[in-house]
């Protein structure tokens, strides 16, 4: 084995594991030839989590406009600065958002922003996998139209060409209320050109949804459906504002949901995503972090407890959304087993919050922290343990970040 994880929990019992050509080869029994052992002792380990819905280009905004009606936030500060940042800086956010995320357990992304030829050297710096998509806006702008799907095409070869089986490309229309008809039928041409995953923003705000109903007769989920922008490989953010009846059909569709309560919550979108009838009706719901101007956090530890916490509050329930099924949204859905990719994040048990160990599970999702994770392993390479980064320069990327914004 060119890896093996020593005596750590594993579906509630101690095992070790062996790693082999980044996948699980082994678990449980006596490994044979070990190569680099990593000591999991009082640890959980865990699939590594999976970020749905974020855009790391925008960790350096993280702190500079809170506190502020969404409308006002975009309009005064985060366009004013976006229109600002050059590809270094860009590489520089996502460089920052790749060492937060890798702190706390995230070995996948999916992301969607611009200058992301940045995005993607930060991502390989990194050695974390991404899913990433340029985002597009026309506003009904023909001239834009052509030049954003242009640069979308543009680099979807730029990472075809690269050929790292970490990174893959996405298409990302940025939501049916900022495209016209014409981009989102010409992006799932793109699409199913290239075999891609669609990622966008869908029925976030009741502005959004009642706005592009007044215009087009449509609401989001209608109109994605009618393009043809609907199917498994797609990711909607959000979906706070949709009906039963939309919600079979994501369900039938198979599009997946990537849920980010923090971000609803701080831009105050007014209402709660149903993500307990999405469950309940077959959606596979995953959680996002949304951007870490809008969250500002990036740990999807945290980001999970609320997911948990706040349908069971909503529906008057403590039944809902149970330790289990939280932990399964942040793991997309994925178990730690033979022949799986070897990306893991092991959690330190040994911790006073996480003690006593009534239920590891419950104790991570309800007593946990992103800090809690102590070692990340990403296609068998170890980018953190005990707590060091080891692929990127962490002191470096922090220092970098206080003075960008100094």
């Amino acid at each position: 084995m060119e890896l093996t994880i020593k005596g750590g929990h594993v579906d509630g019992k101690i095992k070790d594991i062996g790693i082999e050509d980044g996948r699980i080869a082994q678990i449980g029994g006596k490994i044979g030839k070990q190569g680099r052992v990593i000591d999991a002792k009082d640890c959980a380990v865990l699939h590594g989590f999976e970020n749905a819905h974020t855009h790391t280009g925008m960790s350096l905004l993280r702190g500079y406009a809170d506190d502020m009606q969404l409308g006002e936030w975009l309009q005064t500060k985060i366009w004013p600065m976006e229109a600002k940042l050059k590809d270094k800086d860009i590489e520089l956010a996502a460089e920052l958002s790749a060492l937060e995320m890798i702190k706390s357990g995230t070995t996948k992304f999916h992301d969607m922003y611009f200058h992301m030829d940045s995005v993607l050297k930060a991502t390989q710096k990194a050695g974390i996998r991404g899913v990433l998509a340029y985002g597009m806006v026309d506003l009904d702008n023909a001239e834009k139209r052509e030049k954003e799907l242009k640069e979308e095409e543009r680099f979807v070869k730029h990472v075809e060409k690269i050929g790292d089986e970490k990174i893959k490309a996405a298409v990302g229309p940025h939501g049916p209320h900022t495209c016209s008809g014409e981009l989102l039928e010409k992006t799932k041409a793109l699409a199913e050109k290239y075999g891609l995953e669609v990622h966008t923003h869908a029925a976030e705000t009741r502005d959004e949804v009642y706005g592009l109903e007044k215009k087009t007769g449509k609401r989001p989920i209608q109109l994605l459906k009618e393009k043809g922008l609907l199917g498994p490989k797609t990711i909607l953010a959000h979906c706070v504002w949709v009906t039963k009846e939309e919600i079979r059909t994501i369900a039938a569709s198979g599009a997946r949901v990537a849920h980010c309560p923090a971000s609803n919550m701080k831009l105050a979108s007014g209402g709660i995503a149903p993500v307990t009838e999405m469950l309940e009706a077959g959606v596979k719901v995953l959680l996002g972090t949304d951007g870490a101007a809008s969250n500002n956090s990036l740990d999807l530890i945290a980001e999970m407890k609320i997911a948990a916490l706040i349908h069971k509050n909503a529906r008057w329930d403590a039944r809902l959304l149970p330790a289990k099924q939280a932990l399964d949204m942040i793991t997309g859905w994925t178990k730690v087993e033979v022949g799986a990719e070897a990306d893991l994040a092991i959690v330190d048990l040994k911790k006073p919050h996480l003690a006593p160990r009534h239920n590891i599970e419950s104790n991570i999702v309800y007593s946990g922290k992103g800090s809690d994770v102590r070692t990340v392993i990403c296609g068998g390479q170890v980018l953190m343990d005990r707590y060091k980064a080891e692929a990127v320069e962490e002191e470096k990327i922090i220092e970098k970040a206080n003075d960008w914004a100094a």
